[in-house]
């Protein structure tokens, strides 16, 4: 476990070659790098809010940022390839992830959660930008069955999972439905993962824990944590048999910091079934 104190700490991803999970922390304009191997976490400052990361084939990291689709590079400079939403002040990118054709998916959220006027975008590897879903809350989790036939999305506020058919070769999810749907007394479902068995797990925000399910959306296992806000998670290790688990302290008064003390930390579990490698963007 790492106690990184982070205010949302977010898109959690391994990156094989450094041998570090990935993450940020979305309001601290932070990219960070943790090796569990010697416990150092390592920060590169990106200038803006950032809430996914992804390795890129060409060299460096993918980003979600505040102003669209960007890049940040080993030695920590960070560029823009693709505006998005420029218009829209009151919004910026959430969570992301690519896919198994080396696309980028990210999509917006309004700032104060406040409507659905968020759309999930998608940066193909040319940079150039399709338009996926509009009037989305706040556009968040994702992930593909390891056959790539099926793509998983999470509108957080929307209190749902939902699955879609996907073509790999054209990057086009279809025939949208209703996965999981959470009561709200369970949290919101927040980031998500993929196990090699294609169970999904999913990160629920004011839900104190992550849970796993089925294809076909039955619940199959619950993993308690100790904070509340538990915002998504990753496989990672050697092995690919490491949960990590990300979580927030954004929003706790100082009673609830103090009764948990490891609010914005990193977690790691190990579950029975592991991972599968992360896709890379091809761009």
């Amino acid at each position: 476990m790492l106690d990184a104190g982070a205010e949302v700490a977010e898109g959690p991803v391994w990156d094989a070659d450094s041998g570090c999970l990935i993450w940020v922390d979305i309001d601290r304009e932070a990219v960070h790098f943790f090796d569990p191997a010697t416990g150092e976490d390592s920060v590169i400052p990106v200038g803006q809010s950032v809430g996914a990361v992804a390795a890129r084939r060409s060299g460096g990291y993918v980003l979600a940022l505040a102003d669209g689709f960007g890049a940040v590079s080993v030695g920590g400079e960070t560029t823009i390839l693709a505006a998005v939403e420029d218009e829209v002040p009151e919004n910026r990118m959430n969570d992301g992830k690519c896919d198994p054709g080396g696309r980028f998916f990210a999509g917006t959220t309004r700032r104060d959660f406040s409507g659905p006027e968020g759309t999930l975008y998608r940066l193909d590897p040319d940079l150039s930008v399709r338009t996926v879903l509009t009037d989305v809350w706040i556009s968040n989790g994702m992930g593909w069955s390891p056959d790539g036939s099926r793509m998983y999305f999470i509108d957080s506020l929307a209190h749902r999972v939902d699955v879609f058919d996907y073509e790999v070769t054209t990057g086009a999810p279809t025939n949208r439905r209703t996965l999981v749907q959470v009561p709200a007394a369970e949290g919101n479902p927040d980031g998500m993962t993929v196990d090699a068995a294609g169970n999904l797990w999913v990160a629920f925000w004011g839900g104190w824990a992550a849970r796993c399910f089925s294809p076909d959306g039955k619940l199959l296992a619950e993993l308690p944590l100790p904070v509340a806000n538990v915002t998504s998670c990753a496989f990672g290790g050697p092995d690919m048999a490491d949960l990590y688990v990300t979580t927030a302290s954004l929003g706790l008064t100082g009673e609830e910091r103090e009764a948990q003390s490891h609010a914005g930390g990193l977690f790691r579990i190990s579950p029975p079934t592991g991972g599968l490698p992360p896709h890379d963007f091809a761009g």
